[in-house]
């Protein structure tokens, strides 16, 4: 019997079975796995809303709506790579460094025996700590965030740790190669005219939300393709990239965002990129009553399953 025997939903109803990522089998222990899928329930450092922890629930229970095989890249993720969903890391509420530090402890130990992870969050300042387990293994990355806001202030409320910093943390703590990384989809109001400038002082690509327009997605895609080059890259998917109309389940929206038809054509050309990890963040399904978020989250991370299939596939 095949690994995605359960995923196959003309042979059982998606309502069936346990609620892991697109009912692929549960398995916490980091052996044999090309990709893991894991949950970060946290979202103490969330400078608005509340509520992010609940994102992992919620994009795993609407997963079971995606059909195992992708169109675009015409590939099955499940016959080429062996997936598991090893469930959720343990955090601590209001802890924000012990939680950090059981995040990248969880991580390292699958990314040391080799495994992919895609995380789901969780409020952005997650981020840091996967990238300390990533940089562990594979040193400075390349960065690829879609993002309505740069996330590299320096603090909020005299705090270094929030998910408005985990970028420029990154940057200090040398887990980051800048002149490598790219943001996208910057936009919405600012604190200072010269904010916008923050993300390119440290020596990241930003392209704004009206720059991605004006040269459109097939440039935007290229340009963060070739800084990238032979580099290990992360990529970060903020679900406030999308347009509050596709995505209005998150903490800090900023109308004037994308479709999620545009981010699925963004992700896609990304292939031929060496990922080392992905994640998708800011879910919170208290502000999602259609589960619209939920959606765009879960098929983000089937993009990324798809864009590491669709690579081993052309190896």
């Amino acid at each position: 019997m095949s690994q995605d025997w359960k995923s196959d939903v003309t042979k059982f109803p998606r309502f069936e079975g346990v609620r892991t990522f697109m009912r692929l089998p549960y398995d916490p222990e980091p052996k044999g796995v090309d990709v893991v899928i894991l949950g970060a329930p946290f979202d103490t450092t969330a400078t608005f809303r509340t509520g992010a922890r609940f994102g992992p629930e919620a994009v795993r229970r609407i997963s079971s709506l995606l059909r195992p095989a992708h169109a675009y890249h015409a590939v099955r993720p499940t016959d080429v790579l062996k997936i598991v969903d090893g469930g959720d890391i343990p955090v601590i509420p209001g802890n924000t460094l012990r939680s950090y530090g059981y995040i990248t402890d969880v991580i390292h130990s699958w990314v040391n025996e080799g495994a992919i992870p895609i995380t789901l969050g969780g409020d952005h300042g997650i981020a840091l700590a996967e990238l300390r387990a990533l940089a562990q293994v594979h040193g400075p990355l390349a960065l690829i965030q879609f993002d309505a806001h740069l996330d590299t202030w320096d603090e909020y409320w005299e705090e270094k740790y929030t998910h408005g910093t985990p970028f420029r943390r990154a940057l200090e703590e040398g887990l980051l190669d800048p002149l490598r990384s790219t943001q996208i989809g910057i936009r919405g109001t600012v604190y200072d005219p010269t904010d916008i400038e923050e993300g390119r002082s440290l020596g990241f690509e930003v392209l704004t939300a009206e720059k991605v327009r004006e040269i459109g997605l097939e440039q935007t895609i290229r340009t963060a393709i070739e800084r990238a080059g032979s580099a290990k890259t992360f990529v970060s998917f903020d679900v406030d990239f999308l347009d509050p109309a596709y995505a209005p389940g998150t903490g800090t929206p900023e109308i004037g965002g994308f479709t999620t038809f545009e981010a699925q054509q963004l992700l896609r050309k990304l292939y031929p990129l060496d990922f080392v990890g992905f994640d998708i963040v800011e879910v919170l399904p208290a502000f999602d009553p259609t589960e619209t978020t939920a959606l765009a989250g879960a098929t983000v991370a089937f993009e990324f399953l798809s864009l590491v299939a669709s690579g081993r596939k052309g190896a």
